[in-house]
């Protein structure tokens, strides 16, 4: 099992975060950076590549919540952070956007719990709003004090159509049981707390979602609206199943409810999610 960076010695806690954060799959692989942690200019913007998309060519809901996590605004070079809530509503399916820059807020900063918000806009063309989120983070602790940035570790994925899917990359699979499924923890999909990192959680859930949505209305053909995951305690073991089901609404819409669980820590519950899809033309 990977070590809980709260157990690392003082003298060694900011190599460990630079370990983990240079190995942490969810910013590096969608490029988006952020300037409390990485050195060099502040870019708050993130491209859009096919990946990044549905079957229909608009915008997934994962991209989205890993570009503005919304944690609170609790950043790693102070705290220990951890997501307790994400909630994002899509306005725009962006087909046509290239890259997106995130807004964000601090609405409430505690001793313990934060809130935050942003906006998701074209960054071509900052008028037009791609998405609302909004959030809660909790600190599990402090730290050492003396952080230096670190270097910039971006995995540069050059836009084709024939990328893999993101659910491929992040090691998720579908099961002979039906259940989509991550695989145990590893350093690649883990927070520096040693526990399932929110990247791969929402590629997991978007991925068996869209799976749920489209056996209730016959088409894969589907844009999410509405995005909303509670994340209820730390997914330590793996490997992580999907439980869900789909719930037809009116106008050619969709709900989806999930829950993932991890198998490997007596059937834990660890998030819980809500989606509302829309058949896109």
């Amino acid at each position: 099992m990977l070590k809980d960076i709260r157990d690392t010695s003082e003298d060694e806690y900011w190599a460990d975060l630079r370990r983990r954060w240079t190995s942490l799959l969810s910013y590096r692989y969608l490029g988006r950076s952020h300037s409390a942690l990485n050195s060099g200019p502040v870019d708050n913007t993130m491209k859009l590549r096919h990946d990044m998309r549905n079957a229909a060519g608009g915008i997934m809901a994962a991209p989205l919540c890993i570009a503005a996590p919304e944690g609170g605004g609790i950043a790693d070079d102070v705290a220990v952070p951890n997501p307790v809530i994400h909630s994002l509503q899509i306005l725009d399916d962006a087909r046509d956007v290239s890259r997106i820059e995130v807004i964000s807020k601090v609405v409430k900063a505690g001793r313990q719990m934060a809130f935050s918000r942003s906006r998701i806009v074209d960054a071509d063309h900052p008028d037009r709003v791609i998405a609302l989120t909004e959030g809660e983070g909790i600190s599990l602790g402090g730290t050492p004090g003396g952080f230096e940035k670190m270097d910039e570790a971006k995995i540069e994925v050059e836009d084709s159509p024939a990328l893999p899917p993101l659910w491929k990359v992040f090691g998720a699979s579908r099961r002979d049981d039906g259940h989509w499924v991550l695989p145990e923890l590893s350093i690649e999909t883990a927070s520096p707390d040693a526990a399932l990192h929110l990247g791969p959680q929402h590629i997991l859930l978007e991925t068996a979602g869209v799976d749920l949505a489209s056996s209730q209305v016959g088409t894969d053909r589907l844009q999410v609206e509405s995005w909303h995951v509670m994340f209820l305690s730390r997914g330590k073991v793996g490997p992580f199943r999907v439980d869900g089901g789909a719930i037809g609404g009116s106008d050619g819409r969709v709900g989806v409810r999930m829950l993932i669980t991890d198998e490997g820590n007596q059937d834990r519950p660890i998030t819980s999610a809500t989606a509302v899809f829309r058949v896109a033309g």
